[in-house]
């Protein structure tokens, strides 16, 4: 309201304002005010892998406020990658807002009144700055927080011309961002499952519907994959595609002899079901994943104990023993450890 009668008071001190060309200065006059009262306090850019602070802004701002958005922050670092590419989190008097692309996540911290649509057109210039300076292969390998700190002062200019709304009428174009958000809104992150103890374990597939990246709790990135583990992913490849085969020639010997038993295209397909999901399991951390893979090791035994008659001696040991190995290997492929806390 103080505002609203500060607005009136100037056009009633312009006599040459009158009717709706008053209204109208009135309700240009009124947003400007609201979005100068507005503005971005923070920005940091993130490795989406481990949440490694690659660049940050400096913030000056001390309030109780922001310390606990600095806790929002190092919670989301750590969870990226279980999140959409496009998210925002409202914190009381301050909104969360990022976007992540190329394994890289560029976050701001404003406050609620700034506009969303400057919010990512933000980002995305910081996105588009930070890809055109550094290769991913420099942020790929960087191992120290902040090695790209030097991006600060473009941060920091950018910051300084988006708080200023006068500054941004030509440089940015506010329909191509806004169109965008329409056809695909960000994410709202709801603040209580932030909250929780095990950060976004809540989280289902259902609550991510309409975004681009889907990732519930039990995908656990694993471990980097060793040459062993390449071996045995290649050769189950290899025993799931000789089992099709051998199952497509039972087929035929079944359709041209009526005597043929119809077990053995069960039991080929079968090892070829159990070859494939060994390799599914090496890829993938799912729930009960060593006793799934210890059960599909099982049912390769046993598929190979009843095709005895149709493989020799060196056949049955081939496809047992590579069945065992990648046993070994799904297991030797742990998920990771917690993410370390590099205090974003």
């Amino acid at each position: 309201m103080l505002l609203c009668k500060t607005a009136v008071t100037s056009v009633s001190s312009h006599s040459s304002f009158h009717g709706p060309s008053a209204m109208l200065w009135v309700q240009h006059r009124f947003s400007l005010t609201l979005l100068a009262m507005s503005m971005i306090l923070s920005a940091s850019v993130v490795r989406v892998r481990d949440g490694l602070p690659l660049s940050a802004s400096t913030d000056y701002e001390q309030s109780m406020g922001m310390q606990q958005c600095r806790k929002y922050f190092k919670t989301l670092s750590k969870k990226l990658a279980q999140l959409p590419d496009r998210c925002m989190l409202k914190a009381g008097q301050y909104n969360i807002s990022f976007i992540s692309s190329l394994g890289v996540s560029y976050m701001m911290l404003c406050t609620e009144n700034y506009p969303s649509v400057l919010a990512f057109c933000f980002l995305d210039e910081l996105q588009k700055e930070f890809i055109t300076t550094y290769n991913m292969m420099r942020t790929n390998t960087a191992i120290r927080p902040y090695c790209f700190i030097e991006f600060d002062n473009f941060i920091q200019r950018t910051k300084q011309r988006y708080n200023n709304p006068r500054s941004l009428s030509t440089k940015i174009n506010l329909a191509d961002m806004q169109t965008e958000i329409k056809l695909r809104p960000p994410y709202q992150i709801p603040c209580p499952e932030l909250g929780s103890t095990n950060g976004f374990a809540h989280l289902t597939a259902g609550e991510f519907k309409g975004t681009d990246k889907i990732s519930t709790a039990p995908h656990q990135r694993l471990e980097a994959v060793t040459l062993p583990g390449i071996v045995s992913f290649i050769l189950s490849l290899l025993c799931g595609a000789l089992n099709l085969i051998r199952g497509f020639h039972a087929i035929e010997s079944l359709l041209q002899n009526e005597g043929e038993d119809f077990s053995y295209v069960i039991a080929f397909f079968l090892g070829t079901a159990a070859c494939l999901y060994q390799c599914y399991l090496f890829l993938y951390c799912t729930s009960w994943r060593n006793v799934k893979s210890f059960l599909t090791f099982g049912l390769i035994c046993l598929c190979n104990m009843y095709l005895y008659e149709l493989r020799n001696l060196w056949q049955l040991f081939f496809h047992v023993t590579v069945g065992a190995f990648s046993a070994l290997q799904i297991r030797l492929r742990q998920p990771q450890g917690k993410s370390p806390d590099y205090n974003v």
